[in-house]
């Protein structure tokens, strides 16, 4: 069996009511934002370990981005990337990610369920942001030559 080398982690969905936006009446009222993370990081530890300390904590990184939420910003391309920063920071196993904010009904002068904006994250070594794709072997029976 071949398991690549990188795997891929998600938190989707964390809801949280924030102030962000440029009019009086969203800094005041707020609004629902939702924030969606996707990183890809080596799972081969974890999935053979079963341990925390072999994988990435998912609530610390639920954590850092509520953190961030919480401070009101005029844009969403500035929340987000306060959040991708921070990832960056605190988690350099991630090889690379996204983050992606939806804003409720924004007041655009129409009818609009969400705006969104996504910002992406690649390691800055070219070695770990654009690795070679896994070879996978088949196995060799018994007697087989090399």
């Amino acid at each position: 069996m071949c398991i690549s080398d990188i795997g891929v982690i998600e938190l989707e969905e964390m809801r949280f009511w924030a102030c962000h936006g440029c009019l009086e009446s969203e800094k005041t009222k707020g609004n629902l934002f939702l924030v969606d993370f996707r990183g890809e990081t080596d799972l081969r530890k974890a999935a053979a370990s079963d341990a925390l300390e072999d994988t990435v904590n998912y609530g610390a990184v639920y954590e850092l981005v509520r953190q961030e939420m919480s401070v009101p910003s005029d844009l969403l391309e500035h929340v987000a990337g306060r959040i991708v920063r921070r990832i960056a920071e605190a988690f350099p196993e991630f090889i690379r990610f996204s983050v992606r904010i939806s804003k409720r009904r924004p007041p655009v002068g129409g009818p609009v369920q969400w705006s969104r904006v996504t910002l992406s994250y690649c390691h800055p070594e070219p070695s770990l942001c654009h690795p070679e794709p896994p070879l996978c072997h088949p196995e060799r029976s018994e007697g087989s030559v090399s």
